[in-house]
């Protein structure tokens, strides 16, 4: 466009300081649809710079901007654009802002090594936007740089920006697509040029900091040499990180906070931050300490608990317990958060905050990660954002070229999956560190979501004292060995301050190992812990069998069937669900038997007219997969959603029901973090098929199943895996009982098998009802859930009873059975029939509706009927080497009489789990029960 004209618009009506909303206004249309404006308009749009292709980011408020500067200064020229070559160098100013905004991270100094080699950023560069020195003194309006001035000279600016974008911290954001969250962010750094102008007491509160974190190093290397402790050094400023962000999560208002972290630095965190006494870690260097319950677990996987003192009041901070999985910790600690803010009634995360703390390569590396920050902003998994630490010593183990590591720039990207901010940050400027971490708490607080520090550090030692490092990062462990320590470095610095001379600081330093000398405290803040949880010790010292009353009167039980067989007049639900709610008021009533869903939301409006809570989470939960449950009703009319179970009574407990993501590890994860801090909740998980729950398989190996043992932590987690041969293939069948059977010891766990709606009730209600915290893991059935055999009356499950082992039910003489068949699930019922249909009243069946622990008593009482049976069979649809029969067949054995023999009646062994044919599953099935009652003579 010509000058001339452009100078004609300029001075038109249309670009006036009152016309600056109509002007943006088409902008924002041109930016949608460029063909939506006129073609003069458009021209002008079209001929505003870009970076790297992309328009400018911040065009909105700087393009406002330039048209009301122009409004109010008529003697001054800012244009946006024109032919011209003086007065366009505006825009490219605003351009340059906008550059340092999106790319500055990438020059900014970050490694305290300094190896990184990063290629030159040209568009952070003068000269890539047409400037040059001859412009350094020339004064530019700077759009919403929040440097808290319209104009500076171009050279003022450009330092302004070097420093906050490339200097010690270095900050990714405008991936953001909110512009207030920018804005924030924008106003934060900006405004003190990513420069923290700290007190006195702040810096001796870092300098303290960073020399215990160094000091506790280099004592128990001396004292305890060689012996693994996975040291923090290099990473020294996690230690003062972690104290700013619990005095300042104290002093805006967090009750709780709960840590979540892997080895790296955990023996630091736990005596420097939460207040360990040094005396019980020595001890446990030492092997001392006497383990009184389970088989205990390494010192640098333990938990701790204590009370810490801010000027907003005393913080409880928790430190998760932790196997040696790198990330899995990271969802236990959202859900023991998530249970935390529903007892204090917090439904924003404002009173109880999760720190996770990442290795560079774990959290590039491990896909519960993903999983985690997708549970993020979910209904059923949201905290209100989480503060996430990566402590990045830019090596795993032994792998430290970037294209081994990771196919991204940063181990950090994948937190951009949900716009979280990323503070990269040389942690040997502590006071960066420092200021990220409090910006970090803000922003998460504010906002309610998920932040990222970058903690960029080193690695002193190997993945352990005991490695050698250099065989493997020769160049990075030369380096390593000649840096200074960050105590040092910043002693140094505060010394050339006059803040701290050199000597006081190396009397802190001599302070601090007396007070490891004495095994003393060595958190000031460290005060008596106070409870702040649920009251943990009626569930303590019970074993599986401890009685309980789950008894209800049929009376209470029509009322409360009644009440979830019914929804709103005007609430039109599914043809086929209102027709199962027509079902369930004649079940209500006793006219007709109750199948597996009435039982099952019986149970649960049981449970909460108790008054206790029950979570429920899992990918078809409020329907239930195989279209069973129904305890949410979806308006056909307008998609709102009712729940009898949330309608029960006055008082009554909650009854939360999530259709989750489409993720295993972390929502069950997530679930035991929940249940763990939680004792008189009903937490319940229930995969969308059993076989899907190997995808958390690290969940049930490392944590429900020995939680108890390795840490002494009880939890009364439910999981629901749907299990049966239908003839469905390899995926859709098994939920692989027998690895949960494989992993039973100790009392550790119950595994039931239920086969009737009445069982199913009662176990549910026993699971809530009875002291005992333990996981239970139940195989729910899917064809069964409609069987018209496996039907319950009102006066069965008043009782209120779970029958571990449920003996002959037909009118069949004990003396008379010469053989006996054991089995569990579904199988019965085909047993049953067949047996019914052959006429067969020497063969009696007995079900086994727990595996685990094995009910011998119930067993021993049945049996006493049939001690003169000498031929005995275990029948199950798995194949030989799955299901019960490897790793229960020692129990079998022992409940039939001496001398007699066990039988096993099932498809052979096999590499997959169920054939992928129904005919021939079909002639499997029909063999295998022919097998189980076929007496060979």
């Amino acid at each position: 466009m010509h000058e001339g004209v452009m100078k004609a618009w300029l001075d038109s009506s249309h670009m006036n300081g009152g016309n600056v909303a109509y002007v943006e206004d088409l902008y924002e249309a041109y930016l949608d649809d460029a063909s939506s404006v006129p073609n003069e308009w458009r021209e002008v749009f079209d001929r505003l710079p870009k970076v790297d292709g992309v328009d400018v980011e911040s065009k909105h408020s700087e393009i406002r901007t330039q048209f009301e500067t122009l409004a109010k200064n008529k003697h001054k020229e800012v244009v946006v654009a024109t032919g011209g070559a003086g007065d366009a160098k505006q825009v490219k100013v605003l351009q340059l802002i906008n550059a340092f905004r999106f790319r500055g991270h990438q020059s900014a100094n970050l490694d305290p090594l300094n190896l990184w080699k990063r290629d030159k950023i040209r568009e952070l560069e003068l000269s890539h936007h047409d400037l040059s020195e001859s412009d350094l003194d020339r004064e530019f309006n700077v759009g919403s740089f929040a440097i808290g001035k319209e104009t500076m000279p171009l050279g003022e600016l450009y330092k302004a920006l070097k420093t906050t974008y490339c200097g010690s911290i270095g900050v990714e954001y405008m991936h953001i697509t909110s512009t207030e969250e920018k804005r924030w962010l924008q106003q934060r750094f900006e405004s003190v040029q990513s420069t923290p102008n700290f007190t006195k007491e702040n810096k001796l509160r870092i300098l303290k900091g960073l020399t215990a974190a160094d000091g506790l190093e280099k004592y128990l290397g001396a004292k305890f040499p060689g012996a693994k402790r996975f040291s923090l050094e290099g990473g020294d400023s996690l230690v003062p990180m972690l104290k700013e962000l619990v005095h300042r999560a104290g002093e805006s208002g967090q009750k709780e906070v709960v840590i979540g972290m892997a080895h790296r630095g955990r023996l630091n965190v736990l005596l420097n931050v939460l207040g360990k006494n040094p005396s019980d870690l020595f001890d446990e260097f030492a092997g001392k300490t006497q383990v009184n319950l389970g088989s205990g677990d390494v010192k640098y996987h333990m938990g701790y608990s204590c009370d810490f003192a801010t000027k907003g009041g005393n913080v409880h901070m928790a430190l998760s317990f932790n196997p040696s999985h790198l990330e899995i910790v990271n969802p236990v600690v959202m859900g023991s958060v998530r249970a935390r803010l529903d007892r204090l009634g917090c439904t924003d995360g404002s009173k109880a905050l999760p720190i996770t703390l990442h290795g560079d390569s774990a959290i590039a590396g491990q896909g519960v990660v993903q999983e985690t920050f997708n549970l993020s902003q979910t209904r059923a998994f949201s905290v209100g954002g989480t503060i996430r630490i990566v402590v990045n010593n830019q090596v795993g183990f032994t792998t430290s070229k970037q294209e081994d590591v990771r196919s991204t720039e940063y181990c950090t990207d994948i937190a951009k999956m949900v716009q979280a901010p990323i503070f990269h940050v040389n942690s040997d400027d502590p006071e960066a560190v420092t200021l990220v971490t409090q910006i970090a708490l803000d922003y998460r607080n504010k906002f309610k979501r998920d932040i990222v520090i970058d903690l960029v550090c080193y690695r002193r030692h190997g993945h352990n004292e005991a490695d050698e490092p250099n065989a493997t990062q020769p160049i990075m462990y030369q380096k390593i060995k000649k840096h200074p320590v960050p105590r040092q470095l910043y002693a140094e610095q505060l010394a050339a301050e006059g803040i701290v001379s050199l000597d006081e600081s190396k009397q802190i330093a001599n302070e601090y190992r007396t007070s490891l000398d004495a095994g003393k405290c060595v958190v000031e803040e460290k005060r008596p812990e106070t409870s702040h949880s649920s009251d943990w010790s009626k569930f303590v010292g019970h074993d599986w069998d401890v009685e309980y009353d789950g008894s209800l009167s049929v009376e209470k039980l029509k009322a409360l069937a009644a009440n979830i067989s019914i929804y709103p007049d005007e609430h039109k639900a599914q043809s086929r669900v209102a027709k199962i709610y027509g079902d369930r008021k004649l079940m209500a009533t006793g006219e007709k038997p109750l199948d597996w869903g009435m039982a099952e939301n019986l149970a649960y409006a049981s449970i909460v007219n108790d008054g206790t809570d029950i979570r429920m989470t899992g990918q078809d939960s409020g329907r239930g997969t195989f279209f069973h449950r129904h305890a949410v009703v979806h308006n056909q009319k307008d998609g709102s959603t009712f729940t009898p179970l949330e309608n029960i009574s006055e008082g009554q407990g909650k009854f939360e029901v999530y259709d989750s993501v489409l993720s295993e590890v972390a929502v069950l994860a997530f679930e035991y973090g929940y249940a763990t801090a939680e004792p008189t909740t009903l937490v319940m998980w229930e995969a969308q098929f059993g076989d899907f729950a190997n995808g958390a398989q690290v969940v049930f190996d490392q944590f429900l199943s020995s939680g108890e043992q390795k840490w002494g932590r009880l939890c009364g987690l439910t999981c629901m895996l749907p299990h049966g041969y239908e003839g469905q293939g390899p995926e859709h069948s098994s939920a692989r009982l027998e690895r949960f059977l494989q992993l039973c010891a100790d009392h550790n766990m119950q595994v039931c098998v239920p086969s009737t709606p009445a069982q199913v009730y009662a176990m549910l209600r026993r699971q809530s009802v009875r002291p005992l915290r333990r996981p239970l893991i139940v195989m729910t059935p899917k064809s069964l859930l409609r069987h018209p055999l496996a039907v319950s009356s009102l006066e069965e499950l008043s009782e209120g009873v779970f029958h571990n082992v449920i003996d002959e039910i037909d009118d069949i003489k004990p003396e008379n059975i010469e053989r006996v068949v054991f089995c569990s699930g579904k199988v019965y019922y085909e047993l049953l029939q067949e047996r019914r249909k052959q006429e067969l009243d020497n063969i009696a069946i007995i079900r086994l509706e727990q595996l685990y622990p094995f009910p011998h008593k119930e067993m021993d009482e049945i049996m006493q009927q049939y001690s003169h049976v000498k031929d005995f069979v275990w029948c199950q649809e798995e194949p030989q080497n799955q299901g019960a029969w490897y790793c229960s067949q020692h129990q079998f054995r022992q409940a039939i009489p001496a001398g007699t023999y066990l039988e096993y009646a099932g498809r052979p062994a096999s590499a997959a789990p169920a054939c992928g044919y129904k005919a021939l599953h079909d002639i499997e099935q029909a063999a295998l029960v022919a097998d189980a009652l076929t007496i060979k003579k």
